[in-house]
């Protein structure tokens, strides 16, 4: 039997702070989520005045890099290079750039998705939340 390491209750609130921080430090008002390994929210913030249909669209982004196993990014260069088909994909719904997933030796405990700000900011304060765990 196989054991891989899990996201516990300290990791998901130092990603939280993390990423929170990044956000906080370019005044970008964002919803952030983290999700365990099979999209289930572990926690969540939504900074004042963020949209509340970013509390949405960060849960989506989270669950699909998790349950991919991938960057969210990806699924958004697919569609937009014509592969719109893949909008019919089943259980995932945010195929935008922001999702990332968390991976430690080749495993992922879960993902981090950010919704509020441009593309590329939701990203980059999704990987400052990883990198809060080391990772």
């Amino acid at each position: 039997m196989k054991t891989k390491p899990v996201l516990e209750l300290a990791d998901v609130k130092a990603i939280l702070n993390a990423a929170e921080a990044e956000a906080a430090k370019n005044n970008w008002v964002v919803s952030i989520a983290v999700v365990d390994d099979g999209g289930n929210l572990l926690g969540m913030i939504r900074r004042d005045g963020a949209a509340p249909v970013s509390a949405h669209i960060c849960q989506a982004k989270a669950r699909t890099a998790a349950l991919g196993r991938r960057d969210t990014k990806g699924y958004e260069d697919m569609i937009n290079g014509g592969r719109t088909a893949f909008l019919s994909a089943p259980v995932i719904d945010g195929m935008l750039e922001g999702g990332l997933p968390v991976m430690k030796d080749g495993e992922c405990l879960g993902a981090v998705g950010v919704s509020g700000v441009k593309a590329s900011e939701d990203a980059q304060i999704a990987k400052a939340g990883i990198a809060g765990i080391g990772l």
